[in-house]
């Protein structure tokens, strides 16, 4: 039999929302946005008059396994269940978290424990087994990544009723960075202005948050794939004297992302339009066209050699046998790979 997949954020918040409660909870993970915004719907079960004598916010440093314990085993008053949110559990050992164990194997069907590990995933080996094999909810928060952000970014706007495109959701990543708070708090100031349905343009997001629509990530790759010299180092010269508009950790995942994509696409089996969309996973088909401009403009190997060279600015970056600017390196980089000659 197949395993069942993992909770995810979205099938959480659905049995919430039609009252299928599970009596435990883990709710752990690098990503601090979701763990909250979970909590958040869990003190929001009981009404205001059954939160008085049913409900617990607690903090676990501050509080004992035994006593956390004992609340659970509590019968509600004048309503059917309990809830019992324990949060900051990361902040505590976990010898200590551990101790739940012998409550997560035996839970009582009228408390919904929810335990909160925020930004980092939660240790015990008798708590975890106890977990899996009493069938609780455990929920992983993982850590939101250069690449995986703009998708993420596009599915909350179009919760909004809104759309966007790709140079927009990543014009929003490289900017605000892969905070999920910080990105989607930009997305609510946008959807309280816009109309609904409307697209969240890089005009809009230039007029409205700051961001150049001219000088990105998104257009930096934009000129890398077509090879364009002189349009590089005019983003480049911004970037510099706006240091603070694009960090260049941003700019160089972009940059990497994209050479490690057209490496992906000159090994996959199917080197149709269709074989590349499907093999890279592809959203549209400006990205195919980015895709295939740029294996018109480099070999498979100098795209080896570029991201070599990448490596290596990463390295330098970080001071590593290097003492330039990190600008200067960034320039440098993008001169080796304008003119890669293809040698590894």
């Amino acid at each position: 039999m197949a395993a069942a997949p993992a909770p995810t954020y979205e099938s959480i918040v659905k049995s919430l929302a039609e009252r299928r409660y599970a009596p435990v909870y883990l709710l752990h993970g690098e990503e601090g946005y979701y763990i909250d915004a979970l909590a958040k719907r869990f003190e929001d079960i009981l009404s205001d008059d059954e939160k008085a004598f049913n409900q617990y916010i607690l903090h676990a440093p501050e509080t004992e396994p035994a006593q956390i314990m004992d609340l659970c085993r509590r019968i509600p008053m004048m309503a059917e269940r309990q809830v019992v949110i324990l949060k900051e559990a990361q902040a505590i050992r976990a010898d200590k978290l551990n101790k739940l164990h012998s409550y997560v194997a035996d839970p009582v069907s009228t408390t919904i424990l929810v335990i909160c590990c925020r930004g980092a995933v939660a240790k015990g080996k008798d708590l975890m087994a106890a977990l899996k094999k009493s069938g609780a909810v455990v929920f992983e928060s993982k850590k939101v990544t250069d690449y995986n952000a703009p998708a993420l970014i596009g599915n909350y706007i179009k919760s909004k009723e809104l759309s966007a495109g790709q140079k927009a959701l990543e014009m929003l990543r490289d900017f605000i960075g892969t905070d999920l708070s910080r990105l989607f708090n930009e997305v609510d100031k946008l959807a309280s202005i816009l109309p609904a349905r409307a697209e969240v343009t890089p005009e809009v997001i230039e007029r409205h948050i700051g961001i150049s629509r001219e000088f990105n990530s998104f257009e930096l790759v934009d000129a890398i794939a077509a090879r364009d010299g002189a349009r590089v180092f005019r983003i480049l010269a911004y970037f510099r004297s706006n240091p603070k508009a694009v960090p260049l950790v941003m700019a160089t995942a972009s940059v990497f992302n994209f050479f490690a994509d057209l490496l992906q696409a000159y090994y996959s089996p199917d080197r149709s339009d269709a074989g590349i969309t499907k093999e890279l996973n592809l959203r549209n088909q400006f990205a195919l066209r980015r895709i295939k401009l740029g294996m018109s403009r480099y070999t498979a190997v100098q795209v080896v050699e570029i991201l070599s060279a990448i490596r290596k600015f990463d390295v330098q970056s970080k001071g590593v046998g290097s003492r330039q600017n990190e600008h200067q390196l960034f320039y440098d980089l993008m001169y080796h790979i304008l003119s890669a000659p293809g040698r590894l």
